[in-house]
């Protein structure tokens, strides 16, 4: 018989971590799963750590080249046998009772998708400092469905929000397989809210349970030396595409959502244009990219009290997350090179 639930989780070089997540999928109180590993040609011992684990319910699987995170889950998606489908990131973990909760309260709603809130925890500490919709400015108490503005409109790149392109929803497996649905391989940045929006698209039942049972670990300083320009330009690129689907254009509420969104993507996009070669100390092409966007000042001048402020807390405090923290979370890379 198929299991109840297939655990998959993509990993890359997390060989301090990824015990601790497999520990968490495997002492589930719901214990019909599979937990299904794909390493993506890691150079450290995130093999050897997973294949310790004698679980029979354990599979791992290894790509012999490096072909990204989602070309991972993937591959763990076509091996998966459950009828749903879980994701879990190789440096975070779930709650014991996770699976059991969600896939009662997707029953008793009939979802197709089913998320939880997310505790936010810096990588070292033993205490989550938050919660992801105790820093979205939203207020849910019960459980909630996500129609697909909604999901767009409340996850604004850079801006506070709910932000459920960061939560690790459960899929049923049927209807992925019915519309063909898989992460898109050409993102190698931010998957699941596009794989996400796949679903929604097709009509997808997507429920947002209040309660937190997912750990997101947030490694400190991670973000510091990070380009956001091939982020920004596979968003752009993503959303065009979107918004070039029959369906989509027959929605004018989605339309204006996206449009919005895009409109931020590429405003950051020609900000960064400037800011990252100034770092570089490449001051021609800041300067030839200042000329190229006027607005760059003004929109300069707008962040510096931000910018003051986080650097302050960064170099002068010590506060080595200060670059980390939400509403910039959702930066948080967690791909595969």
């Amino acid at each position: 018989m198929n299991p109840k639930v297939s655990v998959i989780i993509p990993a890359y070089n997390t060989e301090a971590y990824i015990a601790k997540s497999i520990e968490s999928a495997l002492e589930q109180t719901l214990t019909d799963i599979e937990v299904i590993i794909v390493d993506d040609a890691s150079s450290d011992k995130t093999v050897e750590v997973a294949k310790s684990f004698t679980d029979q319910r354990l599979k791992v699987i290894v790509n012999q080249q490096n072909l990204g995170a989602a070309a991972a889950r993937n591959r763990a998606l076509r091996a998966a046998q459950g009828e749903w489908i879980a994701v879990l990131d190789s440096d975070d973990w779930y709650a014991p009772e996770r699976l059991s909760k969600l896939v009662s309260r997707a029953n008793e709603f009939n979802a197709d998708m089913i998320a939880d809130d997310v505790y936010l925890i810096k990588d070292g500490e033993t205490s989550p400092w938050s919660t992801l919709i105790q820093e979205s400015g939203e207020s849910i108490e019960k459980i909630l469905q996500i129609d697909i503005v909604y999901f767009v409109e409340t996850d604004i790149y850079g801006e506070t929000g709910l932000h459920l392109g960061l939560s690790k929803p459960l899929f049923k497996r049927e209807f992925l397989v019915k519309h063909g649905i898989e992460y898109d391989e050409d993102i190698r940045m931010g998957q699941d809210f596009w794989l996400d929006m796949k679903c929604l698209i097709k009509g997808a039942r997507f429920f947002i349970e209040p309660k937190p049972y997912y750990f997101y670990r947030s490694r400190p300083g991670s973000l510091v030396y990070q380009s956001q320009l091939p982020r920004l330009n596979q968003y752009c690129k993503a959303t065009n595409s979107f918004m070039q689907q029959e369906v989509v254009k027959k929605n004018p509420a989605l339309i204006r959502a996206l449009s919005s969104n895009l409109a931020v993507y590429k405003k950051n996009l020609a900000y960064l244009q400037v800011v990252e070669p100034i770092k570089q100390g490449k001051l021609i092409t800041a300067l030839t990219e200042i000329r190229n966007n006027p607005g760059f000042i003004y929109d300069f001048i707008s962040r510096l009290n931000k910018i003051i402020e986080r650097r302050f807390q960064y170099y002068v405090m010590g506060n080595k997350s200060s670059f980390d923290i939400y509403p910039n979370i959702q930066k948080k890379r967690k791909t595969t090179n």
